[in-house]
C-alpha cells in the first residue's frame, strides 16, 4: 500500500493569508487539494484578525488532517509595525499547528521562489504561474488573490526539498550494509 501524507502551506499575512494543501502519493506526483485565502481586511481590530486566523487554520487542519504544516519565514521589511503584524499572524498559524501537533518548517521567501521558479526574485504572478505548470492546473482554478498560490509554493517548496532527501538517503541495515555499500569510498 502507498503511503500518503499532505501538506499544509501556510503564506502568514494580518490582512490575508493564503493557504493550500497537497496530497502527496509516494512516488507520485503532488496533487492539490485545495487552496484559498482568508481575508481580514474588513477586520479593523488586528487582535481579531489574528483570533480569525487561529480559528480558520484549526479548521483547515481538523477538515483535511495534513501531516505537516509549512510556512513562509518573515523577511526584513523596513516597517517595523508591519513586521510585527506579520510576526504576529506567522506565529498564530504556527500555535494553530501546535495545538494540533503538526511538525512545523518555515522556508525563506527567496528560497521557495528559487525551488518553484527558479528565480529567487520572481514576482507573484510568476510563482502563480509555475505552480499552475508544475500541478497542471486550468487558469480558472487560481484565484484572484496570489497570496493562495504562494502558499501552494511554500507547500511545494517543502515537496521539492523532503524528496530530494528522501531519493538521495540510503539506507543502511547494519555497519557490514554500510561498508558493502560503500566499498568504493572505505580507506583501506
Amino acid at each position: 500500500m502507498e503511503k500518503e501524507r499532505i501538506i499544509l502551506g501556510i503564506d502568514p499575512g494580518s490582512n490575508v493569508m493564503g493557504y493550500g494543501l497537497l496530497r502527496i502519493v509516494e512516488k507520485q506526483k503532488p496533487e492539490l487539494i485545495t487552496m484559498g485565502f482568508f481575508d481580514m481586511r474588513k477586520t479593523k481590530d488586528h487582535y481579531l484578525s489574528l483570533q480569525t486566523i487561529f480559528s480558520k487554520t484549526v479548521e483547515l487542519i481538523d477538515k483535511y488532517l495534513p501531516d505537516e504544516m509549512v510556512l513562509e519565514a518573515p523577511f526584513f521589511g523596513k516597517n517595523v509595525q508591519s513586521m510585527l503584524k506579520l510576526g504576529r499572524a506567522q506565529g498564530v498559524a504556527m500555535a494553530a499547528g501546535l495545538s494540533r501537533c503538526l511538525p512545523i518548517t518555515e522556508y525563506p521567501p527567496l528560497k521557495i521562489k528559487m525551488s518553484v521558479t527558479g528565480n529567487g526574485q520572481a514576482t507573484k504572478e510568476q510563482v502563480a504561474d509555475m505552480v499552475q505548470r508544475h500541478l497542471k492546473l486550468q487558469k480558472e482554478d487560481i484565484p484572484n488573490k496570489l497570496d493562495a498560490t504562494d502558499a501552494v509554493a511554500v507547500a511545494l517548496c517543502h515537496y521539492f526539498q523532503t524528496m530530494r532527501t528522501i531519493k538521495t538517503e540510503k539506507k543502511y541495515t547494519s555497519w557490514k550494509d554500510f561498508a558493502a555499500k560503500n566499498a568504493d569510498k572505505i580507506k583501506k
